[in-house]
């Protein structure tokens, strides 16, 4: 492996407080180098921790003592169609909370035949599927290169030793080698990765990764170590949650903007954020991805250190026109809250948005509609409530979204509307007593 102390612009940082005076000189090289991040305002900011943690002779948590494993990014697994058997994907991902120990996740979960990964390297992206120079480091498996995940399997990387910042954009590289039959990837990211020939994964250059490609494939999570005061949350929903309409590449999803707002809060915790959206997805049925109720243990529950699920879905099974009443899909929501509750984690319910003009509106599933939200904002089960609705409807017409808000097809927020719905969320209701 390459030495990559000898590039100290993109390496990472390994920082020890062990008196005063350390942590002083940690402070400084934080500001002027960075741990492995090209974002100088989170740069800053942790110097600035440092420096604050060197004045009051506080000691930053290390692995084994007050830590413990958090999800930073997540992406719902879904069945994609057959791909190339031998091939290399650069996967661009942006993280939420920050700390050491990086871990990635690799599915296997939708396929029908082993897949072996031949090499996985993770860096940071400088520009497109460009990297920070000396910043990409190989990901092991047991201390192994390589791995081979059997259909229906995860795996989970050893940790990269290091510091991982908050707000990373993030790129996995993964040659894939004998895939056969459907992928394990994620549909719609709003994320531009990028495909190679060949094995290329290690390389920090974008000379190689011609293919630009909408879509992630295998990777479904990342994770970081942190205090084991810090938890996550995972919203659970569709393709409003999904991020559709929202700016391509401008990690513009409401999740996206909730992060921001973890991020930069004093008063949470709550710092991890992990995205399990899927467009078109339903509580009730499988069709998008598996039902909310039959993922609810993969894509939300097995995540590390989450503390509390949002869980914002239901327009599918109302517009569908299948039949599903409010008291059916209420009931969809009660075994997701035992469920999450059973499992130690809060849940915030939201409020479902209104969607008069979109092309399967009409008053029956309107009044569904607003029974089910009728029944989220007053029937006590969840542990707080986000009244999506509320915020995003037009005062002259409630049925409709409000045109400022309105993504083009009267369903999906904009940017603008994105940006609302995190603003909506009340921070400290991401944490409850449990």
């Amino acid at each position: 492996m390459r030495d990559d102390s000898a590039h100290p612009g993109g390496r990472w940082a390994r920082s020890v407080y062990r008196h005063r005076v350390v942590g002083v000189v940690c402070a400084l090289v934080l500001a002027v180098c960075g741990p492995l991040t090209a974002n100088s305002a989170a740069q800053a900011a942790q110097a600035a921790q440092a420096a604050q943690a060197a004045e009051t002779g506080q000691t930053a948590p290390t692995a084994g003592q007050g830590t413990h494993t958090v999800v930073t990014w997540g992406a719902s697994a879904e069945q994609q169609g057959p791909g190339p058997a031998d091939r290399g994907y650069r996967l661009i991902v942006r993280t939420s909370v920050g700390g050491t120990g990086l871990r990635i996740r690799l599915s296997n979960a939708f396929g029908d035949h082993p897949v072996t990964f031949a090499s996985a390297y993770a860096g940071l992206r400088k520009q497109g599927a460009e990297l920070v120079r000396g910043s990409n480091r190989r990901l092991t498996f047991g201390r192994a290169a390589s791995v081979t995940v059997p259909a229906g399997e995860t795996v989970l990387s050893d940790p990269l030793p290091g510091k991982l910042a908050a707000e990373s954009d993030l790129a996995v590289s993964l040659y894939v080698t004998g895939a056969q039959g459907p992928t394990t990837g994620h549909g719609m990211a709003m994320q531009t990765s990028y495909a190679a020939a060949g094995d290329h994964a290690a390389e920090e250059g974008a000379a190689n990764w011609t293919d630009p490609m909408g879509s992630w494939y295998w990777l479904d999570a990342v994770s970081v170590e942190t205090s084991a005061k810090v938890g996550a949350v995972v919203t659970l929903g569709d393709s409003i949650t999904d991020g559709w309409a929202s700016t391509t590449d401008g990690n513009r999803r409401w999740p996206d903007y909730l992060s921001r707002r973890l991020q930069a809060a004093s008063g949470t915790t709550v710092k991890g954020v992990a995205n399990e959206g899927i467009s078109g997805n339903k509580v009730l049925a499988d069709g998008a991805g598996e039902s909310a109720l039959n993922r609810l243990g993969r894509d939300v529950l097995s995540q590390p250190g989450v503390s509390t699920v949002f869980l914002f879905e239901g327009i599918n099974d109302i517009k569908a026109h299948t039949g599903v009443t409010a008291d059916e899909l209420i009931a969809g929501y009660r075994q997701i809250i035992d469920r999450a509750h059973a499992a130690g984690k809060c849940v915030v319910g939201a409020t479902v948005m209104p969607f008069m003009g979109w092309y399967e509106y009409d008053a029956e599933a309107e009044a569904v509609r607003q029974g089910v939200n009728d029944w989220i904002r007053n029937s006590g089960a969840f542990d707080a409530v986000t009244d999506f609705d509320r915020i995003t409807r037009n005062p002259y017409d409630q049925r409709r979204i409000l045109p400022f808000f309105d993504g083009g097809d009267h369903l999906h927020p904009n940017d603008k509307g994105m940006q609302a719905m995190a603003d909506a969320v009340d921070l400290s209701a991401l944490r409850c007593a449990r």
